[in-house]
């Protein structure tokens, strides 16, 4: 049997509870739509008990983005174990799961919303960036990259942003195909960066070479070679599918 007693929650409970309630109002409409009497209605408190705990929306929001931040910097966190194609296509699966569950508010957190230019919110993005790039080049075994492979990994981090962003606009390539495609454009990205430098060929070669054939890696290869009979060979085909098949 039940009181009926609200219980009172304490000062750090509370505020959990409003980042928590703010983060899912952002998640389904952009920062900029969503007033402090909507965060109270959802949290079942009174507008003035909101500025008790935070003292304006923009430091409510810095909050919300910053929950949002760590959660989206985790899902890049992905145990070393197995092909480095099948590790990367599971990251990006649960990248896109994040995409697709706080949309207004992945494209906030990314463009900065109503804290575009603060030196808050860009440390976080900067910080959710640093992350990835850094479990991205654990997973390559690499603790100090060459430069041109640290270009690779940050170039990728950036264009599955871009990507993810770009899709939320109308969604008109299936979710899976635009997983698979960006695996594939790491591998295309790292197999370009090799043909320049030795260092950076040595590295991508030892992990290329613990691919199974009926990997994303070698799906990709499959798609390149189904091109070759339509495509005159140039120099760079050549190359391109030398560096995989090495």
């Amino acid at each position: 049997m039940t009181t009926g007693v609200r219980r009172r929650m304490g000062v750090e409970e509370r505020r959990q509870q409003l980042i928590g309630v703010a983060l899912e109002l952002f998640s389904h409409r952009a920062p900029d739509e969503v007033s402090i009497d909507e965060i109270a209605a959802a949290a079942g408190i009174s507008r003035p008990l909101v500025y008790h705990y935070f003292p304006g929306k923009q430091s409510l929001y810095e909050a919300a983005l910053r929950r949002a931040a760590d959660e989206l910097a985790a899902r890049f966190v992905e145990p070393r174990e197995g092909p480095l194609g099948a590790r990367l296509l599971r990251v990006m699966g649960r990248f896109f799961d994040f995409v697709e569950e706080h949309g207004p508010g992945f494209s906030a957190l990314m463009r900065g919303g109503p804290a575009a230019g603060s030196s808050t919110a860009n440390a976080m993005i900067d910080g959710v960036r640093q992350a990835a790039c850094e479990q991205i080049l654990s997973h390559l075994g690499v603790e100090d990259p060459p430069a041109r492979l640290e270009l690779v990994v940050r170039s990728w981090v950036s264009l599955a942003e871009s990507t993810a962003l770009i899709w939320l606009d109308g969604r008109r390539i299936p979710r899976e195909e635009l997983e698979l495609q960006l695996v594939h454009d790491f591998a295309a990205l790292a197999a370009v960066s090799a043909a320049y430098s030795t260092e950076t060929a040595g590295i991508v070669l030892r992990v290329l070479g613990q691919e199974p054939a009926d990997g994303p890696f070698g799906e990709l290869l499959d798609r390149l070679s189904a091109l070759a009979p339509a495509v005159p060979a140039v120099p760079a085909q050549r190359l391109l599918q030398g560096v995989f098949r090495k």
